[in-house]
């Protein structure tokens, strides 16, 4: 019997071998620095006619979130899952580090970095690829604050632009909603930081519940962000667009995702049912679903995948 069990194992084992072999044959991987600040993975299809191959470019939210999508103590490797998957469907795909984590890694952090200067990166990136002219079509995908920062990189370069969990409103009143929802007497003085901050002005007078969200360290990235609202950015792109969401997303609520859809009317809205904000389908509470941005074995949305592969097929 005991013999049996090990034999069992072998070939259990000899499967699992072999199919992770096989996808990992899907696609060819290449590390690629775009130029000081950028580095990141080039996943290529290797199952390809004689056409070029589309290439998505995946952009992260916020924070100092790495090419997979990950950040310290945190790991569900979302991103990575993601672009594993549309190269496995013969889509060509580019993830990036921010440009903070590589500065965290070499322990020399800019303190003046500015949301602008995420979008000179997705920028950059686009115009690299672009240059090399070996792809037929080069899509943008954004995800979180990655969305904002896709849709200012994306217009007049990209051929379509895709909306991961991005918010439709300023990032001023997406906190002040926040804020409220949490703690609704600090609401009133949430508005009153964010009106200073909109205006171009940095503040010290709010109350100390609120010192992790208006630091004074980073009053002027937020100075830098709020000049924008996605809605306004989003209504300029002429590109096809594909706004996604899901019903579970814990940060980014389902909302935002019909604020940017009326605000392009053109554009194609996919809602899906019980994904979170890191791509994967919770059946659970709120308890499972804030769990899962640590667990990486949790596998991407089929749905996603197929609303992806769809749009950037047509």
């Amino acid at each position: 019997m005991k013999l049996y069990f090990i034999v069992a194992f072998f070939f259990i084992s000899l499967i699992s071998f072999s199919q992770e072999t096989l996808q990992a044959e899907l696609f060819s991987e290449e590390e690629l620095s775009i130029n000081k600040h950028i580095d990141g993975t080039l996943l290529m299809p290797l199952n390809l006619d004689s056409k070029k191959p589309n290439l998505a470019i995946i952009i992260a939210g916020s924070g100092p979130t790495n090419r997979d999508g990950n950040q310290n103590f945190l790991k569900n490797n979302s991103l990575k899952k993601l672009a594993e998957e549309l190269s496995n469907n013969n889509i060509a795909t580019f993830r990036y580090d921010k440009r903070i984590v590589k500065q965290i890694r070499q322990g020399n952090v800019d303190n003046d970095i500015m949301f602008d200067d995420f979008v000179t990166d997705a920028s950059s990136v686009i115009d690299y690829f672009k240059e090399k002219d070996l792809y037929s079509k080069i899509y943008v995908i954004g995800h979180s604050q990655g969305s904002l920062v896709g849709m200012l990189a994306a217009k007049d370069k990209a051929d379509g632009f895709i909306s991961l969990a991005g918010a439709g409103q300023n990032i001023g009143n997406v906190i002040v909603e926040q804020v409220t929802n949490m703690a609704p007497k600090l609401g009133e003085e949430a508005q009153k930081v964010v009106n200073k901050l909109k205006d171009g002005q940095t503040t010290t007078d709010y109350p100390n519940a609120l010192a992790s969200v208006f630091n004074s360290d980073i009053q002027p990235f937020m100075i830098n962000w709020m000049k924008y609202t996605p809605t306004e950015v989003i209504k300029e792109l002429e590109m096809p667009v594909l706004i996604i969401n899901g019903t579970k997303d814990l940060q980014v609520s389902e909302n935002e995702a019909k604020l940017l859809k009326e605000a392009n009317e053109k554009a194609t809205l996919t809602i899906i049912e019980n994904m979170n904000h890191v791509l994967i389908e919770i059946k659970g509470d709120d308890l499972e679903n804030s769990k899962s941005y640590n667990e990486s074995y949790r596998p991407t949305s089929t749905h996603l995948i197929i609303s992806i592969v769809e749009f950037i097929r047509s």
